[in-house]
């Protein structure tokens, strides 16, 4: 089921996955040349959830400090963040706020094939809402650039 995963398709997975299908997702998409990272962020400013993200990538080497993967990032995330909040950019400023977890995945688009060069796909997915508890509901947001 899980051996030729696409870029996305993994990221999606493993931003969703439980701990037990988190290992096995992880493996095949090593095994289909990707690397990925996960993780977790809450906040009500969006220039928190964008940090977590690049200094998590950065980290663990997912990205290095070259403009065009720093700039690949930015636009990945920026498109997950427009689709967890529906197109209305925007979390503090409008009583929004976010518990998330990330996926940030680096490979080709289509597993073992980089014919067009490298890709990053971010996966932002979790609960949003008013800062309220019970007042939230899932989200889930996808972006993929090249390199």
């Amino acid at each position: 089921m899980f051996e030729n995963l696409s870029l996305g398709k993994t990221a999606l997975l493993v931003s969703m996955a439980v701990e037990e299908d988190e290992k096995f997702i992880r493996e095949t998409a090593e095994a289909n040349g990707y690397k990925v990272i996960k993780g977790k962020v809450g906040a009500m400013d969006s220039s928190k959830i964008f940090a977590a993200i690049e200094t998590a990538a950065k980290k663990e080497h997912i990205i290095e400090s070259i403009y065009r993967q720093e700039h690949a990032l930015y636009h990945s995330v920026l498109e997950a963040y427009e689709g967890i909040c529906r197109g209305q950019v925007g979390l503090g400023n409008v009583l929004r706020t976010a518990g998330l977890v990330f996926s940030v995945v680096k490979g080709s688009r289509l597993p073992n094939d980089g014919s067009d060069g490298e890709w990053l796909a971010v996966v932002l997915y979790g609960n949003m809402g008013a800062p309220i508890k019970g007042f939230e509901h899932e989200v889930i947001g996808l972006g993929i650039n090249p390199v």
